[in-house]
């Protein structure tokens, strides 16, 4: 089965949280997604408060940029989460857009090395092991969490690029792609996780989320277009959907198709009815898209 979710953007400030979260738990939403982009809000302080303020609801964060976040800060923090909301929480670890890594001097010049040497030094202490480990940029001297997860929780990493795709199927339990894809590219982006997987013979599950551009209402077309546009993608390529729930049930059975274990809605910015979105999401569109 196809899991649904929809995204708190970060643009709306942190006092909406709440009214967002609670219409989403209330609904029957599975999912509510969280940004840490710079510089607006926490993606862990957010989790946290939607988490207490729900009772069913998963919250994923995706991403926590790793360039930003100590390792072993990240797995504290992360660790703290499971066990006070086991089964609830979902994390994943990327890149960091590196403008903004640039803007506050943590751009790093390799990427790919620093995520591969993050996310192996994340899994091993969020498994309860005493890390000690001299890489290029993740540095360790037995370090071991005093309260890991009762259970090793499965760490995601975000990725758009071959070799970003790759090393997640290779280091991560799951991997997360942003809308800029359309079902055919996710498909593709799939094939490159594979290859990863296979390649460090990973043979457990790999859960893929990918979020999708949607609208509904008037002019939901026209704000989707806008918001591909604003993004610098062609709106003909295929990305985001608008119109009634059948419609973006549609988009979702098409990425569902594709490889995605879970679709994320993602509301364009000038979305006027943030609750009413997540509601549209869970009551409307969520009954048809149980495969």
């Amino acid at each position: 089965m196809t899991a649904l979710g929809a995204v708190f953007r970060p643009q709306l400030p942190p006092e909406r949280l709440r009214d967002v979260a609670l219409a989403a738990d209330r609904a029957g939403l599975d999912e509510l997604w969280l940004w840490e982009d710079c510089f607006l809000e926490s993606g862990i302080a957010s989790a946290s408060a939607a988490l207490a303020w729900t009772e069913r609801l998963r919250v994923g964060v995706g991403l926590l940029p790793a360039p930003l976040r100590n390792v072993a800060l990240t797995s504290m923090e992360a660790a703290t989460l499971y066990r006070l909301f086991p089964g609830r929480v979902l994390l994943g670890v990327g890149h960091g857009v590196q403008d903004w890594m640039g803007q506050v001097g943590a751009r790093v010049d390799s990427p790919v090395t620093l995520l591969r040497e993050y996310l192996d030094a994340m899994r091993a202490l969020l498994a309860g092991e005493r890390v000690t480990t001299s890489g290029r940029y993740v540095q360790l001297d037995r370090v071991a969490l005093d309260w890991p997860p009762l259970t090793p929780p499965p760490v995601l990493a975000g990725a758009i690029g071959p070799r970003s795709l790759r090393l997640t199927g290779e280091s991560a339990d799951g991997t997360v792609v942003d809308a800029r894809v359309s079902a055919e590219g996710l498909r593709t982006a799939c094939a490159l996780v594979e290859e990863g997987r296979k390649a460090a013979g990973r043979t457990g599950p790999h859960p893929v989320t990918v979020y999708v551009h949607a609208a509904t209402g008037p002019g939901a077309a026209e704000r989707v277009e806008a918001e591909v546009r604003r993004e610098g993608h062609d709106p003909s390529a295929g990305l985001g959907a608008a119109g009634d729930a059948a419609e973006i049930a549609a988009a979702v059975h098409a990425l569902a198709e594709a490889g995605a274990d879970t679709v994320v809605l993602q509301p364009t910015a000038d979305e006027p009815d943030p609750e009413g979105f997540v509601r549209f999401a869970a009551e409307q569109v969520r009954p048809l898209v149980t495969l």
